[in-house]
C-alpha cells in the first residue's frame, strides 16, 4: 500500500530523522511519542502536506485514497453538514446515510458550531469516509473529549475498521489504552531529529501492559 522512507540531508535541520517502514492492508497503526515529537509531522509527509520532505521519500500504491482526520475539524463553518458532505463529492442521497453511520442521522442541516466537539469530530470522520478511503489517517481523535464521549467515539472507529478489513489506519494518540482497542502494530516516535523507536505488530487482543513497560523502558534509553 505505502512504502515510507525518509532521510533528510545532514545539512537540514529536520524534525524527523531517517524512518524506513511500510503499511500495509488492515494495518491498525497507534502512533505514539512525546508531545511535539513529530507525530503530526509524519502524517503530514504520509499525505503529501510537508514540502519539506524530498519527492519520492512516499512512495504510495496507484490511486491510493487518504482520509485524514485532523485535529481541529475543519469543517466550513457557513455551511451545514449536507453542505460541507457535498463539497467533497458525496452525492445527495448518500448524505444521511453516511451520516448515520457516524451516529448524526437527521443533522444534515446543522452547523458546525451547532454542533458539540465529539459531533464535529464525527461529521469530520464522516467527510474522511467519503472519499472511501484505503488509509485512514487520525490525528489525535479523542483529544479535549471527556471520558464518555471519547470512548463513544473510539467504539465507534473500531466498528468502522471492523466493517472495512482492508482499510489501514494511523491513529496518533496520548493514550497507551488507544491501542489495546483499535491497533494491530505500534509505532512510537522519539528521539532528536525522531524516529521510529518501535514498530512491532501486536498480538492479538493487544497486551496493553506489556506495551507500557515497553514504552516506558524506551523513554529512558531515548537521546
Amino acid at each position: 500500500m505505502l512504502d515510507l522512507r525518509i532521510e533528510p540531508p545532514t545539512s537540514c535541520r529536520s524534525v524527523l530523522g531517517t524512518i524506513v517502514t511500510d503499511i500495509a492492508e488492515g494495518d491498525r497503526i497507534c502512533l505514539l511519542g512525546p508531545s511535539g515529537i513529530g507525530k503530526t509531522t509524519l502524517l503530514n509527509v504520509i499525505v503529501g502536506l510537508d514540502e519539506s520532505v524530498p519527492a519520492g521519500a512516499v512512495q504510495r500504491a496507484p490511486n491510493l485514497r487518504i482520509g485524514y482526520l485532523f485535529q481541529e475539524h475543519r469543517l466550513l463553518p457557513w455551511r451545514t453538514l449536507r453542505q460541507n458532505l457535498r463539497l467533497v463529492g458525496v452525492r445527495p442521497h448518500e448524505v444521511e446515510p453516511l451520516l448515520a453511520q457516524v451516529g448524526l442521522a437527521g443533522c444534515g442541516n446543522h452547523l458546525p458550531d451547532q454542533l458539540s466537539l465529539g459531533m464535529a469530530r464525527r461529521a469530520a470522520l464522516a467527510r474522511c469516509l467519503a472519499v472511501k478511503p484505503d488509509l485512514l489517517l487520525l490525528d489525535e481523535p479523542f483529544a479535549s473529549l471527556d471520558p464518555q464521549r471519547a470512548q463513544s467515539l473510539r467504539r465507534l472507529i473500531g466498528e468502522l475498521l471492523e466493517a472495512r478489513p482492508r482499510m489501514a489506519m494511523i491513529c496518533v494518540t496520548h493514550d497507551i489504552r488507544d491501542a489495546g482497542e483499535l491497533a494491530n502494530r505500534i509505532w512510537y516516535l522519539d528521539g532528536q531529529p525522531a524516529r521510529l523507536q518501535w514498530d512491532e505488530r501486536l498480538a492479538s487482543g493487544g497486551d496493553v501492559a506489556g506495551i507500557t513497560r515497553k514504552l516506558r523502558s524506551l523513554e529512558h534509553k531515548v537521546v
